[in-house]
């Protein structure tokens, strides 16, 4: 059964006619340029923003990533209260000890657990974010540009980290990005989001000059260099 499901889905004016269904353990990439709903997407899932028609279905925990902002030098709150607060709002009760420590460890932050967020680094800060997300054990991530800020390493690894939990668990993935090349070799399919519309596929169907000068409406050259896809 999907975990989530888009059927005639539309948010005028941005996008219109999505059909989409995410399976258990998929991982899903969603691109496009600034401006055309990649993140209205995820905040409909979320139940944060109405379609205009259509239906959208959610089946199990939801875990988000957000986009990522700084938090504020000055908040009291250490690493741990963080993950605890989305826990228990998550689990609906207060003694998830557990499930937080469980957290912290698979993300590689028990090093940090104690520390006050507002003085970690912005690498550190996207550890807490991702230990957030999966302390609730999701069927399905949902990823808004979790790599910005990230330098290549830590892209790499948080990266790696997803794909572990969806080989591990069946969590399906569902990610925001600009770039698909940090992702590519996890990417099951495409959903890629134009002004003049949308579709879904195959990495191999999807990026392809062909398909994207189709959905730009002017021509696009899509390449391969040195195992990354070069869009021009």
């Amino acid at each position: 059964m999907p975990v989530l499901s888009f059927t005639g889905a539309a948010v005028s004016p941005l996008w219109s006619n999505l059909n989409l269904t995410v399976e258990p353990g998929e991982f899903i990439a969603v691109l496009g340029p600034n401006g055309v709903g990649k993140s209205t997407l995820l905040n409909v899932a979320l139940g944060q923003r109405k379609l205009t028609a259509g239906s959208v279905s959610v089946q199990g925990k939801i875990g988000y990533i957000p986009q990522q902002h700084m938090f504020d030098p000055d908040l009291p709150m250490r690493v741990r209260d963080l993950v605890e607060l989305a826990a228990s709002r998550a689990l609906g009760r207060r003694k998830v000890s557990e499930e937080v420590t469980e957290a912290l460890r698979t993300v590689g932050a028990t090093g940090i657990a104690t520390q006050r967020v507002g003085t970690l680094s912005g690498g550190q800060q996207q550890l807490v974010r991702q230990a957030q997300a999966l302390v609730s054990n999701p069927a399905i991530l949902l990823c808004d540009e979790p790599l910005l800020s990230l330098d290549p390493a830590a892209q790499k690894t948080a990266v790696q980290l997803l794909d572990d939990r969806r080989r591990q668990h069946d969590t399906a993935v569902v990610f925001v990005t600009h770039g698909i090349n940090p992702i590519l070799e996890y990417c099951d399919r495409v959903l890629y989001i134009t002004p003049h519309g949308h579709r879904v596929g195959p990495v191999a169907d999807i990026m392809t000059s062909e398909t994207l000068s189709d959905l730009y409406r002017t021509d696009i050259t899509v390449a391969e260099l040195n195992g990354k896809l070069v869009v021009a």
